[in-house]
């Protein structure tokens, strides 16, 4: 099997995954948004993925994502960059350059970072609120999967959505390792309830990854951030 042949069945079998969990949910398939995370797998990769006709790929580290964004701007200029990585304020300019959505924003001074960023650069850039569900889930505060807690949600809300080269989306959120996805996204969901509640526009919410994209989907997310259900196991970091 070539690889193209391997990662057009991996994909087919994830879109199945996708259009069964939105059933099952009474949901609109064709109203979620499948984000392919390509971290640590080369450009090539990403070309074969978009001749199968996928057009939002994920990053997580700058250097990698700046690097593969430029190669591939040329011949594939429809792409469409997700920087779902945690995120350095001094890296944020560079992100702004070629990032089209950011899914971890999870400071007001990121917020401004970008803002800065997607003005230089002529940009706009639409950005999710990262949610720290640990404390809402009785867990220890930061559990290791970042993002903003309590009323600091709102306050990173307020910040995106005063940047006038930012668009505030809604919310994203990792679960938390050894907490059932179907509670930790419930949780998420209550999150997203209040950001809207200020900002009727943030209605979408970014949850799910390989291994939980079903409960991900019956809480309402719009955009599942998949990777190694596609690429496979990740290669080391180069």
């Amino acid at each position: 099997m070539t690889r193209t042949e391997e990662l057009a069945a991996a994909l087919a079998r994830t879109t199945d995954r996708v259009r069964a969990a939105a059933g099952a949910a009474g949901r609109d398939p064709d109203r979620l948004r499948l984000v392919v995370v390509t971290k640590f797998f080369p450009a090539d990769d990403v070309r074969r993925l978009a001749d199968l006709g996928v057009r939002d790929v994920g990053e997580s580290r700058d250097q990698e994502a700046s690097a593969k964004a430029a190669e591939l701007a040329p011949d594939l200029p429809d792409l469409r960059w997700h920087f779902v990585g945690q995120l350095q304020t001094n890296k944020a300019r560079s992100v702004a350059r070629y990032a089209d959505v950011v899914h971890s924003v999870d400071r007001p001074r990121l917020a401004a970072a970008l803002q800065a960023g997607a003005a230089d650069a002529g940009r706009r850039v639409g950005c999710f609120v990262q949610v720290d569900l640990a404390a809402g889930l009785g867990l220890d505060a930061g559990a290791d999967r970042g993002g903003a807690a309590g009323d600091d949600v709102l306050r990173v809300a307020d910040a995106v959505a005063a940047g006038e080269d930012l668009e505030l989306r809604g919310v994203m959120a990792v679960a938390p390792r050894g907490v059932d996805p179907a509670r930790a996204f419930a949780e998420l969901s209550r999150a997203a309830r209040r950001v809207r509640a200020e900002h009727p526009g943030a209605v979408e919410v970014s949850a799910g990854m390989s291994g939980d994209l079903e409960q991900a989907v019956a809480a309402g997310a719009t955009h599942l951030r998949v990777g190694s259900a596609i690429l496979g196991s990740r290669p080391g970091a180069r």
